[in-house]
């Protein structure tokens, strides 16, 4: 009879976090959250805005503000919550590293992305400034960014957003980190470029060896990169386990409606009446900007950069056009000159009428068109203006577009509109006096749809109208979404790089790439059977 083989024994934990309590005056935030993070180990924690994840993170690190701490963080013996201030300047960026969420913002936008780059270098690995330079390329070029040598020399706005979060990685790479905290590093960038930050992370950490925290919303992503995954739900950790474990039998109910919250289609189907005019369609569109041409030429003429070429498209009534495409294709530039805001040339006819060229002037066409067109921008927080009250932002287009209403008449117009997108007075007590920063991302997101209708327009232009949101705030607004265009026989351009989403949405969808229109149809005849081989791209970069 042979032996069984003695077990190997488990690794020590690289981190041990044990009955973490963190608390902001009288308000605690995290409470009682423990969990271990192996060496090499990729674990994620995901939970909703709010949930703590974030500040779970940021207190490893002790960067959460005035935060109030309690209960121990061991790395490999010794307590991240107790060490001194000179002792964690040690661990930030050495034994622990942290790529953001947003890099144009945590790039310093005054110094290149090498110099940022070398800066860590020099701190960290004691390096000279040629060393520190000679590396930062060499880290860039690790990262997959192309042409590293110039790109080291280019300011962040220089850089396309993929490119930043490379350069964010190679900062937090510099200091050979055992841990990388990842904050949402993938939210803001397209499918395909979310799949190759997503390898990109996964490479380097089986070629590092360092552990990985991943904090995010995203739980198609989690499936994907994660080994273990830790849920939490309003500063309590309520699950964890295997990805396998959790995804396939969750245990607790937050994390069931999690999984449970994928978009779902609720839309009107079948054939567009005859007779019935588009909401929108366009033949042959061009959209063009000047550009400066090199040398001596550009003191005597301008250049130009066609972002639309020959696109068309038709929008009927009460239904749904999804515009999907990476960074550059093209979308966000004919979604503004659909609304009016872009000389174009070609054919483009909303609610039956042409622009008055120049498309941007407000003439008194084009102011009555404006009316009938109408958008929802992709973070509400930027784009509702923080000085005005809720009955300003909502009310605001009909002070433009029907200046002569009496203002009990608007407001009684406005408190109707918020109503309908599911805001009352009831839930929230002096609500048209209110401000933006009052409510939550989806609750924002409603007032920006509210806006949007109190007109009445024919068409919405939706600019990634759920991509800032939790999947269950995302399910929520696309519902509403859903009924409005029921109720109203709305029509919807919606842009997005979310194919789920325009699975859920649009009857029929374009393909955009280089300013082109390289495939459109039906939704489910383009996503379930794409001919072009960049749909069939984003198609695999989104089931992967």
């Amino acid at each position: 009879m042979r032996a069984t083989p003695p077990l190997s024994p488990s690794p020590a934990p690289l981190v041990q976090v044990q009955d973490l309590h963190v608390r902001f005056g009288a308000k605690e935030v995290v409470r009682g959250v423990s969990f271990d993070i192996l060496p090499g180990e990729k674990l994620a924690l995901v939970g909703e805005s709010g949930s703590g994840k974030t500040i779970t993170a940021l207190s490893l690190l002790r960067l959460a503000g005035d935060a109030q701490l309690a209960g121990r963080a061991l790395m490999q013996g010794r307590d991240l919550l107790a060490l001194t201030e000179r002792e964690m300047r040690g661990v930030r960026g050495g034994d622990i590293a942290m790529v953001f969420q947003e890099p144009m913002t945590a790039l310093n936008p005054l110094m290149t992305v090498g110099e940022q780059v070398a800066e860590v270098l020099v701190l960290k690995q004691a390096l000279s400034k040629a060393q520190g330079a000679h590396a930062a390329v060499e880290l860039l070029a690790s990262t997959g960014i192309p042409e590293p040598g110039r790109r080291a020399r280019s300011y962040p706005h220089q850089l396309s957003g993929g490119q930043r979060q490379r350069a964010m990685i190679a900062m937090a790479l510099a200091s050979r980190p055992r841990l990388l905290l990842a904050d949402e590093p993938t939210t803001a960038l397209d499918v395909t470029l979310r799949g190759q930050i997503l390898d990109l992370l996964s490479d380097l950490q089986r070629q590092t060896g360092m552990a990985v925290l991943l904090i995010t919303h995203d739980l198609p992503l989690v499936r994907r990169f994660a080994d273990r995954v830790a849920v939490m739900e309003q500063g309590v950790l309520v699950e964890q386990g295997t990805v396998a474990q959790v995804f396939g039998a969750p245990q607790h109910a937050y994390t069931r409606r999690l999984i449970g919250s994928a978009p779902r289609r609720d839309v009107i189907e079948g054939v567009v009446a005859e007779g019935v005019p588009p909401a929108a369609q366009a033949g042959a569109l061009r959209v063009a900007y000047p550009v400066p041409l090199p040398g001596v030429r550009g003191w005597f003429a301008k250049g130009e950069f066609v972002a639309v070429k020959s696109a068309g498209f038709r929008i009927p009534r009460a239904r749904t056009l999804g515009v999907v495409g990476e960074s550059g294709s093209g979308k966000s530039t004919l979604a503004q000159a659909l609304l009016g805001l872009l000389p174009h040339s070609g054919e483009l006819q909303v609610a039956g009428q042409p622009w008055q060229q120049p498309a941007h002037r407000n003439t008194p066409h084009n102011q009555q068109l404006r009316r009938q067109v109408q958008v929802v921008f992709q973070d509400p927080f930027s784009s509702l203006s923080p000085r005005m009250t809720v009955e300003e932002i909502v009310g605001e287009g009909l002070r433009v577009h029907a200046p002569e209403m009496p203002a009990t008449e608007r407001r009684t117009r406005v408190a109707a509109m918020l109503a309908e997108v599911g805001l009352t007075e009831a839930q929230f007590p002096g609500l048209l006096a209110r401000y933006p920063h009052e409510f939550s991302g989806g609750q924002r997101q409603r007032l920006a749809i509210a806006r949007a209708l109190v007109v009445e327009p024919q068409l919405l232009v939706l600019d990634e109208p759920t991509s800032a949101l939790d999947v269950t705030i995302q399910q929520q607004v696309l519902g509403l979404l859903q009924r409005l265009q029921k109720e109203r026989a709305l029509s919807y351009l919606l842009i997005t790089h979310d194919v789920a989403v325009v699975r859920a949405m649009a009857h029929e969808v374009i393909v955009m790439k280089d300013g082109e229109v390289v495939e459109s149809g039906p939704v489910r005849q383009v996503l379930d059977a794409p001919r072009h081989p960049y749909t069939r791209q984003l198609v695999e970069a989104a089931a992967a």
